[in-house]
């Protein structure tokens, strides 16, 4: 769908928001807390970009895009937009939704990764829920939406963390994830580096991988084998040769295969493809560690096989 780019305003030190709204005024579809857009950028360029306005808004969307000097192009192309301009983008999808059963949630975030954890604790403060936020950035100046937070319902339960700030200021995340409740969900959202650590930290402390939710924004360079494969189609014994130097999901799509696919570097999970035989090579940071054990799905986008063909459920 189309939309305009009602306001593009800064919210911190190399963060733009972009307010977006239909050209004729017209609601926008629903979305709930976690959910994200694809924006379509041209040149091939498509990127995900969380919400993080208060959900049940229909009459806009607000992203924000940090201006990275390593873009490989979507953040740069983002900051040269100009208010009035126009955008092609998806329609919300959601890979990182808040969960029903939480007796309270614990919301954590890592630079730009405010943008999704932003709209779960309006999500929650509106519903009345109990939860708490913790926001760790490089200094008070690269703070997104640090003056939103302050006037904010639910003000009170946000915490923040400067790394220029003395360390007993710092978040200390063994002693804020230790003693995990059994009914306490923990969310994640930030650069690869800072995920991990929480998540580190919250396999230490004992919690249950199901109540600790993360969603990537890029993932790491990972090292493996590059060599060639060959995917076998489930639906008709197709076989289908990966070279070394492309990605499954390329293979797939240069074959004729219908695959969706939208992050291509194993964030979002649009292409997850059930294997029905052999043995994947993991390369994303979608799938849990339960999940990818199991080695009974994949990302094609950036994922390998250990084996030398894969039976795919297409």
């Amino acid at each position: 769908m189309q939309v305009r780019i009602a306001r593009k305003f800064p919210v911190a030190i190399d963060i733009c928001a972009f307010e977006l709204a239909r050209p004729d005024g017209a609601a926008l579809p629903a979305f709930s807390a976690g959910a994200h857009i694809d924006v379509q950028l041209g040149g091939g360029i498509v990127r995900q970009y969380s919400l993080c306005n208060r959900p049940g808004e229909t009459h806009r969307y607000l992203i924000a895009v940090l201006r990275d000097a390593n873009s490989r192009g979507g953040s740069l192309a983002m900051h040269a937009l100009e208010e009035g301009g126009v955008l092609d983008i998806g329609e919300p999808k959601n890979h990182f939704p808040l969960s029903a059963t939480a007796g309270h949630s614990l919301l954590l975030a890592g630079g730009i990764g405010v943008t999704p954890i932003l709209c779960m604790a309006e999500a929650l403060a509106q519903a009345g829920a109990s939860f708490e936020m913790h926001y760790c950035t490089r200094n008070a100046a690269r703070t997104a939406f640090r003056d939103r937070l302050a006037d904010a319902r639910f003000a009170d339960r946000v915490h923040l963390y400067f790394d220029d700030a003395r360390d007993d200021a710092r978040l200390d995340l063994d002693a804020l994830l230790a003693k995990p409740a059994p009914d306490t969900h923990l969310y994640v959202c930030g650069p690869s580096g800072f995920i991990g650590a929480v998540i580190e930290a919250a396999k230490a402390a004992g919690w249950d991988d199901a109540r600790v939710h993360r969603e990537f924004f890029a993932a790491a360079p990972q090292e493996g084998s590059h060599g060639a494969f060959q995917i076998k189609l489930s639906s008709n014994g197709r076989v289908i040769d990966v070279a070394h130097d492309e990605s499954a999901a390329s293979a797939l799509v240069a074959a004729g295969i219908d695959l969706p696919t939208s992050c291509e570097q194993g964030v979002c999970g649009t292409c997850l493809t059930r294997v029905l035989a052999g043995e994947p090579e993991h390369r994303d940071c979608y799938l849990t560690d339960e999940e990818r054990a199991a080695n009974d799905q994949f990302l094609p986008c950036c994922s390998r096989s250990r084996s030398p063909v894969l039976v795919l459920d297409l």
